[in-house]
């Protein structure tokens, strides 16, 4: 059996087990939680996080580094922050419209009175821009802030280029660390179907019934922005722009989506969707791993579509009607946050309370929907790095056409 059916499985069985635990045996599955299912997840997250921060800064200055000419470099950041602003607009344009029309909050009937949340401040974007550049790199990295790993392993990987042949041995370096880190990565994976079972069952038995009938009608609004988002912006991207069949990117990508949608976190899956992308999509490595580690810190389309449903749920909720300029303040303040907010825990909410201010709503709500985003937010992880390698691929077909153009000028 392959490793994908086995995270399937995983899945699958974590999902029967933890749904038919909530509804018979509450107390029962408050044992297995605390000895079996957290644990399982635990161990496999850690496992995961563990190579995070060291694999973003290796693959990020060989990427940089592998790319040689600054041009192109520049070229390439400017393609793929483009194409994560345009889907990411696309993305909460997509929630808004199917909210708009199907109106998840109108007449539910909701206690808007006993709705909390605890705002939590997010910092200005243009505080999150100024501080990208570290004044302590190995702070960066005990801190995991991947805004400032990322802009350190970019000059890291400039000066390799500019000195070529005087820092040979460490490039040669960071491409043994490099083969260690995919190495490592390949003996993690073989956990994966367990810690898949354990984090599911843990999120699924948490929730249980109730929380999803109780929201529904959001719930499903979400789902179905998600996968037009998916089929759509991605598949076309995929079909019109890299020229490759959208349905063997899905299928090739589907290791690390499952890995995404079991741990609900961009950065945590990255070493997966870095190997997934390079060994089943064929993306070369300098290109994926610069694309991808930017993508899983500003690339936040299923959190952007959530924001949108989740604004016009809550103020159909309260009873608001929002005009056509609150409409736009919610996409560019989305959008804005989507940069903004990198690396704030538990973004999607924050990102939300932002947007809710920007328009005069009440971030109370936000207590009217946090009981089943943690399953949302598996789902919208999933569509996030989904959204990267679709990126990658994109810059990668286009890059290669440069490099023909390159060699028929030389």
């Amino acid at each position: 059996m392959t490793l994908t059916k086995k995270i399937l499985l995983g899945l699958g069985l974590g999902a029967i087990v933890g749904f038919i635990l909530n509804m018979t045996s509450p107390d029962l599955f408050e044992t297995l939680n605390t000895w079996v299912f957290v644990p399982l997840g635990k161990i496999f997250l850690n496992l995961i996080k563990m190579l995070v921060v060291p694999i973003v800064f290796v693959s990020i200055t060989l990427g940089v580094a592998g790319l040689g000419d600054p041009k192109k470099l520049g070229r390439i950041g400017a393609k793929t922050i483009s194409y994560f602003l345009v889907t990411t607009t696309i993305a909460i344009v997509i929630g808004l419209a199917l909210s708009a029309v199907i109106q998840p909050g109108a007449g539910g009937g909701f206690d808007t009175e006993g709705a909390q949340y605890e705002v939590t401040d997010a910092p200005p974007v243009m505080d999150t821009l100024l501080n990208m550049i570290p004044t302590n790199p190995v702070t960066a990295m005990t801190e995991a802030n991947m805004l400032q790993i990322i802009t350190f392993s970019v000059f890291i990987g400039l000066a390799l280029t500019v000195l070529g042949e005087k820092t040979k041995g460490i490039l040669n370096l960071f491409e043994q660390a490099n083969d260690i880190m995919m190495y490592l990565v390949n003996l993690v994976m073989k956990t994966a179907p367990y810690g898949t079972f354990g984090l599911i069952a843990t999120a699924i038995g948490s929730q249980g019934y109730d929380a999803i009938k109780a929201m529904i009608s959001y719930f499903l609004v979400v789902l179905a922005a998600l996968l037009i988002h998916s089929v759509v912006t991605y598949g076309g991207t995929v079909a019109f722009l890299a020229k490759r069949n959208p349905i063997e990117f899905f299928k090739g990508f589907a290791p690390a989506m499952t890995v995404a949608f079991s741990t609900s976190s961009s950065n945590a899956t990255l070493p997966v969707s870095m190997e997934t992308a390079q060994k089943n999509l064929k993306v070369p490595e300098p290109i994926s791993s610069f694309v991808q580690p930017l993508g899983a810190t500003i690339n936040m389309d299923g959190t952007a579509i959530m924001q949108g449903v989740a604004t016009f749920f809550i103020a159909q909720a309260f009873g608001y009607d929002l005009t056509f300029t609150q409409i736009l303040m919610v996409i560019l303040t989305a959008v804005l946050a989507s940069i903004g907010t990198a690396g704030v825990p538990g973004v999607g909410l924050v990102m939300l309370a932002m947007v809710l201010q920007s328009v005069g709503l009440p971030p109370e709500g936000i207590g009217l929907i946090i009981g089943i985003d943690r399953l949302l937010d598996m789902t919208r992880t999933a569509v996030n790095i989904t959204g990267d390698a679709a990126c990658a691929v994109y810059v990668a077909e286009t890059e290669k056409k440069h490099l023909d153009l390159d060699k028929a000028s030389a």
